[in-house]
């Protein structure tokens, strides 16, 4: 099937067991990638589904499975699957035998037998040797931030391995979506993680559009690739900022704190949230624009861009700040693409890894932006890689702006069909966002599945830090900037 597309549940392969996972790390192996990895407890059993990517013919590959108790796990020959693996243990209890790692994804309310079921590797990976030394950072931090736990296994200020905990604050979102959509959904969903909340949304709404084979009129398509564009402007212009930040160079961090405040101010022009909360709805969008609004952006924007410009040049233009950018926490291309990285993250590797381009969705289907790359896989080239993605979605702004289709914002909305499976990928500016959607009889939502690009890419935080001095930990941890709630929603 192809982005965007639902089908009929009955039509998804039905697999043996061994065939399903063989299938698995031979599409892998095959250049594929693992985009939805998830169970369905279906009374003694659980249906497994499998979602893989193909980013060189747009193509999705879905197929199910069923299992009891247990299965052999694919993550020693397919690392991409060892956090969904864990995932599915921790919600289906359904155990992954031979995985290296089993631990608990997130930190979940369960009951003694739950508990006694657990195969016991809830320890924290540890060196052993002479002058090793433990470094526990978090929960709790300093600040606003939400909470995770950092353990760094150090040989004086050498970091060998880093553990990241996560899921101190699951909400339970995936759980309170069965049996909808409800009044409130679209709330919840704007909510799985607030920086994204357009990536989210477009997510969502395109899955209730595929279910229901209602879609929105080509002026919404183009209003929603205009928000979602903004999005990604506003947390690149945060994120060169905060790296400027950490590395000591104030000047950027100060104009780009209020560089990123100018963009999410464009967002709030569209539809009075700077978040776009109500913005994205199924079958159009919330608000319209008129021509006095997009001239306003549009002179936003011309302005959003010269100022960015400066503020960023500084940045490429002092030795200093290129010395603590430059050969900092490298991650290889092989290493992410075995991780299945994506996003900024991936890009910065050298992986060509697009959604917008590979697997294209609504107004990008006619209109595309070029993949930014870099080849070092360092903070530099994640910092690097955000610039030229900056500039990229500002072209794309100057050109369709002032260029919207005419006709209407919003079709009426239909209900979704039953026995139904929709898969929807967007690009938010993390990287890819996918959704995947099973209704029921009713047409209501049997599983609803979420993963955000943060789920495939804290494990490339972890390799970043291999072999770095641990100062340099909030320097490349910033460089990727991941979302602590995306992953725990």
């Amino acid at each position: 099937m192809h982005n965007g597309e639902a089908v009929s549940l009955a039509k998804v392969p039905l697999l043996r067991l061994d065939d399903f996972l063989q299938n698995m790390i031979d599409a892998v192996g095959a250049g594929w990638r693992i985009s939805s990895f998830f169970g369905c407890p279906e009374g003694e059993s659980v249906c497994l589904y499998a979602i893989l990517s193909s980013d060189v013919n747009g193509e999705l590959g879905v197929m199910r499975s069923r299992a009891t108790l247990a299965y052999p796990a694919l993550t020693p020959r397919c690392p991409q699957a060892h956090m969904f693996e864990r995932e599915i243990f921790e919600e289906c209890r359904l155990l992954p035998e031979g995985h290296p790692w089993l631990k608990p994804v997130r930190f979940l309310r369960a009951s003694p037998k739950d508990d006694e079921a657990r195969p016991g590797v809830t320890e924290f990976f540890k060196v052993c040797g002479k002058e090793i030394h433990e470094v526990a950072v978090g929960p709790v931090h300093a600040g606003i931030i939400e909470p995770g736990h950092f353990r760094f296994q150090c040989h004086g200020e050498q970091v060998l391995h880093l553990e990241i905990s996560l899921g101190y604050q699951h909400r339970g979102i995936e759980a309170g979506l069965a049996g909808g959509p409800y009044v409130n959904t679209m709330s919840r969903i704007e909510t799985v993680a607030g920086d994204t909340t357009v990536g989210h949304a477009s997510a969502y709404v395109m899955i209730l559009e595929a279910l229901s084979d209602k879609h929105p009129p080509a002026r919404a398509e183009a209003l929603r690739s205009i928000a979602l564009e903004l999005e990604r402007l506003a947390n690149h212009a945060g994120d060169l900022g905060a790296i400027a930040g950490d590395v000591g160079y104030l000047p950027t961090a100060s104009f780009c704190g209020r560089i990123r405040g100018d963009f999410l101010n464009m967002t709030a022009l569209m539809c009075g949230s700077r978040f776009g909360r109500g913005l994205i709805r199924p079958s159009g969008t919330g608000f319209d624009l008129n021509l006095k609004q997009q001239d306003q952006l549009r002179k936003r924007i011309e302005k959003g861009r010269a100022d960015l410009t400066n503020a960023v040049n500084l940045l490429w233009n002092t030795p200093s700040v290129m010395g603590r950018l430059e050969n900092t926490g490298v991650v290889d291309e092989t290493i992410a693409d075995r991780l299945g990285l994506v996003g900024p993250a991936a890009r910065a590797c050298g992986l060509e890894r697009d959604t917008r381009r590979d697997h294209p969705f609504g107004f990008y289907r006619t209109s595309q932006i070029p993949v930014m790359t870099a080849e070092s896989g360092d903070v530099y080239a994640r910092t690097l890689v955000r610039w030229l993605e900056a500039l990229k979605s500002l072209d794309f702004l100057d050109e369709h702006i002032s260029r919207l289709p005419g006709g209407q914002f919003r079709n009426k909305a239909e209900a979704s069909k039953s026995g139904k499976l929709a898969v929807v990928m967007t690009e938010g500016w993390r990287g890819e966002i996918c959704h995947a959607a099973i209704t029921d009889d009713r047409g209501r939502f049997a599983r609803y599945k979420i993963i955000d690009s943060s789920f495939h890419n804290w494990q490339g935080l972890a390799m970043a830090l291999r072999d770095e001095q641990i100062s340099d930990f909030p320097l490349c941890n910033k460089s990727f900037n991941l979302s602590y709630c995306g992953f725990d929603r």
